[in-house]
């Protein structure tokens, strides 16, 4: 059978990494008093295609035997997909409304699909991991605050699973921007339509300056509001300083004001996150006109091609039902997005299996006092299999490694001989008491290795 593409599946070792990657996110996000949920997969494929830019994206999902005349995805009954975690999630904040406590705090981290062409970063079956705080009717400034403090901390800690140390660079760069700056700039300009420009110099990443300039030019700016708008784009600081630099290009406005202090509460209460690099970046734009404030884009050390892998931002309309309005702020974390190219150049975990210890069976009448020692180990936490065949010890020891097992106990004959353990990586065995002996904490669970922070190589 042909190898789908698009749909990533990691063998077990490198399945533990991104185990231990979720693991480090929901720590910080439930750290932060953020609750977990989980919606459903599927959506009506009306509410999916109110984005009309995904439409060619939507996988819709029917019965083998319903009507296969292929119009399925126009039946106001149909379903399809999810393609990603803020439709489901505007959906659920409406329909609970009445049982959620405002301002809600969610994490969330689950499947979802898109149909577009698989490429380097980009899958049609993928995991995201997304944090929100929304209102009900209105959200103070402070959540954009808190929002890029607990992402920024999320990614230091994925920073730190990934192998970087207190004296590393992180893995991670989250850039923040704010739309009131870019619009209140452009509007200082005297530019009538900001959005249009917005979408312009959010391709700067992907277009040379001058390119830049003739776009902007096509949207009736002028050769000097150009460039200043590109002037604009270009300033990028690692802190506050960036305020100083907006106001030497001599543009006036109250939006911009207001932007500008947004942006510099948002920067300065992320200067003391260690493990992440958190920076003013005025060319993020974020092209979707529904972002009103703070947004963030995120670029990983090495893997620049990959774009962002974490995005997202300030939504005074997240959801609606007719009557009542939920404003929100959130951002989404692309897992698969930056793990499998990781994974395909060499980042793995130290061993396939969650076990530390492998028992190991003198002979098959003997199998329930080795099952009995198991046991013993694992009421105290410590992973334990027992070995599936009473085979000689050097073979039972062979199993061992080839699954990664770091250490085999052998039962012993009580009384007379004391069970022991072996190392299997340097040889030593010791005597010990199965009630006391534990390995070393960093053997306990599989931990991360291969690539560092400073790698450069990139998935062909």
């Amino acid at each position: 059978m042909a190898k789908l593409s698009g749909f990533p599946e990691l063998l077990p070792a490198d399945r533990a990494v991104e185990v231990a990657v979720v693991d480090a996110l929901r720590r910080v996000f439930e750290l932060h008093g953020f609750a977990n949920v989980e919606t459903r997969a599927v959506e009506p494929v009306e509410t999916l295609l109110r984005k009309g830019e995904i439409d060619k994206e939507v996988y819709v999902v029917r019965r083998i035997h319903d009507d296969a005349s292929g119009d399925s995805g126009s039946r106001s009954d149909a379903l399809a997909l999810h393609f990603d975690l803020t439709v489901p999630f505007a959906r659920y904040v409406v329909e609970n409304a009445g049982k959620l406590a405002f301002p809600f705090r969610r994490y969330q981290v689950q499947k979802v699909w898109r149909g577009e062409r698989p490429q380097q970063g980009r899958f049609r079956e993928f995991t995201q991991a997304d944090i929100d705080i929304v209102g009900d009717g209105t959200l103070p400034f402070h959540a954009d605050v808190e929002v890029a403090r607990v992402m920024a901390e999320a990614l230091a800690a994925v920073s730190a699973v990934l192998g970087a140390g207190p004296d590393d660079p992180s893995w991670f760069t989250l850039q923040v921007s704010n739309r009131k700056v870019l619009e209140g700039f452009y509007r200082g300009l005297g530019v009538a339509e900001p959005t249009a420009v917005m979408q312009v110099v959010d391709k700067l990443d992907k277009l040379p300056g001058e390119r830049i300039l003739e776009l902007l030019a096509e949207t009736g700016l002028d050769e000097t509001s150009a460039r200043a708008c590109l002037a604009l784009a270009e300033i990028s600081t690692d802190d506050t300083s960036f305020v100083e630099r907006v106001r030497e290009l001599g543009v006036e406005h109250p939006l911009l004001d207001e932007g500008l202090d947004e942006l510099a509460t948002v920067v300065a209460a992320c200067a003391d996150v260690e493990g992440v690099r958190v920076t003013a970046d005025l060319r993020i734009a974020r092209g979707l006109d529904y972002y009103t404030g703070t947004v963030f884009e995120t670029r990983m050390t090495g893997q620049e091609q990959l774009g962002s892998v974490c995005s997202g931002g300030r939504y005074d309309e997240l959801a609606s039902d007719g009557r009542r309005t939920y404003p929100g702020v959130g951002i989404s974390l692309g897992l698969s997005r930056l793990l499998v190219p990781l994974v395909a150049n060499g980042l793995t975990s130290s061993r396939p299996v969650p076990s530390a210890v492998l028992v190991a069976v003198t002979d098959e009448e003997s199998r329930p006092a080795s099952d009995a020692l198991a046991q013993r180990l694992r009421r105290r936490g410590i992973p334990t299999e027992v070995s599936s065949a009473a085979q000689k010890f050097g073979k039972q020891i062979r199993t061992a490694e080839r699954r990664g097992i770091p250490y085999v106990l052998f039962p012993g004959e009580p009384p007379r001989v004391a069970p022991s353990v072996k190392d299997i990586r340097t040889g030593d065995q010791v005597d010990v008491d199965p009630d006391t002996w534990t390995p070393p904490a960093a053997d306990l669970t599989p931990t991360v290795v291969g690539l560092g922070p400073h790698s450069k190589e990139t998935t062909p």
